[in-house]
């Protein structure tokens, strides 16, 4: 039965072009996730493997424990090529000599701008130019006062006294010095993680939509409800062809886009903490573990939209009307987003669409107390998620089985 439901889903032509489609896709945002430019000696900026060799090569060489020294370093570095005669010409192309000579420090430097920035949340590019070796020992103490100072002055009303000493406490935990890598692939792959996963959705909100309104579009519920199984086992096989769908396609999407993003630009640097990348996140844990988050979350995400969708179907026995509900979870939030109200964000912060950007989440300060204890939003979505998803499927299951023949 489960077999002859995926066939009615995989052959209808309009579940054909939308697979399509999502391959398409799943080629385009590899394109631009591999996309890695590289600025030569000359001042000439390339693409292509020779682009990605090259930065591997050059961050490869500052690898190793971000200590005071290696800041000092890094420092200094900065400074001789900020003092050259190229870096200070007014002319383009001596410019861009000099930004080739800084592609092996880019990381770092990006993490002296952010830690010795004039505020929690201010950011200056050129920041890092202003430094002397002598700043390095503030560089690891500063990422915990600028925290201490914005909780006191800017968000004092934002966060209870809980809240705010977890917030300080998770600051504190951070196992320092940092340890850095080369890791443009895991990066990249972060950062266009929200789009594929966005795309695989939609299109399985689409292919699922159908399951349980097929037999009322084609009129056929009369011989399907009258039928030996037709009340138990065949709605049962229903379910799980839709949750075989989700899971097979979203794994061998997201198994494509890591292995092709991953591949090809390497995957050096799994071992780093996250704040090599997002120097503010709360969350303390590795870049390979922030890479199963995502694909938990964005798994946990399709599988509750997609079981949603199949509940509407159910209910209205009507594809159109199920399909709807993937495009109003993702796009409704950007609009409430407008609103400014302590209340509005933290309900926003626990929406499905959130579960299908968790990479994005980890640099959100969204935290939540119940009874005294303070929970960060990932772990909260990654626990009330997959209830939900379950208690729907008893919903979807009495549903479909007491609906009646007209």
């Amino acid at each position: 039965m489960t077999r002859y439901e995926l066939k009615k889903v995989f052959f209808r032509t309009g579940n054909k072009i939308a697979l399509f489609v999502l391959l398409a896709m799943t080629g385009i945002v590899c394109f631009f996730a591999c996309s890695v430019p590289y600025t030569d000696a000359d001042g000439v900026t390339r693409g292509g493997p020779w682009a990605v060799a090259s930065l591997r090569a050059d961050q490869k060489k500052w690898e190793g424990i971000l200590d005071e020294d290696r800041i000092r370093q890094v420092i200094a570095e900065n400074k001789r090529i900020t003092d050259s005669p190229e870096y200070l010409s007014e002319d383009v192309t001596k410019n861009n000599i000099a930004y080739s000579w800084g592609q092996g420090i880019m990381e770092i430097r990006e993490l002296l701008n952010r830690a010795f920035a004039e505020g929690f949340r201010d950011y200056n590019y050129y920041r890092a130019n202003g430094l002397e070796e002598a700043d390095a020992p503030q560089f690891y103490g500063n990422r915990i006062m600028l925290l201490e100072e914005w909780l006191r002055d800017e968000a004092a009303d934002t966060f209870s006294e809980e809240e705010k000493a977890y917030l300080i406490h998770q600051y504190e935990s951070l196992e320092t010095p940092l340890y850095y890598d080369y890791m443009k692939g895991w990066s990249q792959l972060f950062e266009f993680a929200p789009t594929i996963v966005m795309i695989t959705m939609l299109v399985l909100g689409y292919l699922v939509s159908g399951i349980f309104s097929g037999e009322f579009t084609c009129k056929s519920d009369g011989i399907f409800f009258t039928s030996l199984y037709g009340r138990n086992r065949a709605v049962l096989a229903k379910i799980k062809a839709g949750f075989l769908i989700v899971t097979i396609i979203y794994f061998a999407v997201m198994l494509v886009y890591t292995g092709i993003t991953v591949g090809y630009l390497g995957a050096g640097g799994w071992k780093c903490p996250i704040q090599i990348n997002q120097w503010k996140s709360l969350y303390n844990i590795t870049v390979g573990q922030e890479y199963l988050l995502i694909l938990a979350g964005g798994y946990m995400g399709c599988l509750f939209i997609s079981f949603l969708c199949m509940l509407v179907s159910a209910k209205a026995k009507s594809a159109v009307t199920a399909v709807v509900i993937p495009f109003v979870l993702i796009f409704i939030p950007s609009f409430i987003a407008n609103i400014n109200n302590p209340l509005v964000n933290k309900i926003l912060g626990l929406l499905p669409d959130q579960l299908l950007q968790v990479g994005v989440a980890l640099n959100y300060f969204m935290l939540y107390t119940v009874n005294g204890k303070v929970f960060s939003a990932v772990p909260v979505l990654l626990t009330l998620y997959p209830a939900l998803t379950l208690a729907f499927i008893p919903g979807i299951y009495y549903t479909y089985r007491r609906r009646q023949i007209i």
